[in-house]
């Protein structure tokens, strides 16, 4: 019996582009004056999520996320950075908890137990929390929304 070829994970670029474009918009829904002000912070429930400007350049800029719940000891926080490509209109996760630059794809099995698809995994994951942010969050300071 012939053993089965495993095929070469491919990364479904289309896709990935589609998440970090709309990432962008939800970053800068919850974070619209992030270009005049180096932080910015709301409550989701029981927890406290500060969104932080790390570095601007002329295209780039580069976020910290913090999520903090008030039950940390238990539940732990959300420590997440990210990438806005300005002129590209996209956002993409550079550091996500401890994990410092995921490579686009793994081989499996690899040493640090990484899935094929860790980037792509964790932009996914970023798009669901940010969407929850929109409509969860509660901001002691009003934003502005532009129709």
């Amino acid at each position: 019996m012939q053993k089965p070829v495993n095929k070469p994970f491919k990364v479904d670029i289309a896709e990935l582009h589609a998440v970090c474009e709309a990432n962008y918009a939800r970053l800068l829904r919850l974070f619209p004056h992030y270009e005049s002000s180096n932080h910015h912070g709301f409550q989701i429930g029981p927890s406290r999520v500060r969104l932080e400007v790390v570095e601007r350049c002329r295209y780039t800029t580069i976020f910290r996320i913090h999520q903090q719940h008030a039950e940390a000891r238990w539940l732990g926080s959300l420590k997440v950075e990210v990438r806005a490509y300005h002129d590209a209109g996209m956002l993409e996760v550079g550091s996500f908890q401890s994990h410092q630059r995921i490579q686009p794809r793994y081989d499996y099995p690899n040493s640090k137990m990484h899935q094929q698809d860790e980037k792509s995994q964790q932009n996914r994951f970023l798009a669901d929390w940010l969407e929850h942010c929109l409509g969860n969050g509660l901001s002691a300071h009003p934003v502005a929304v532009r129709a």
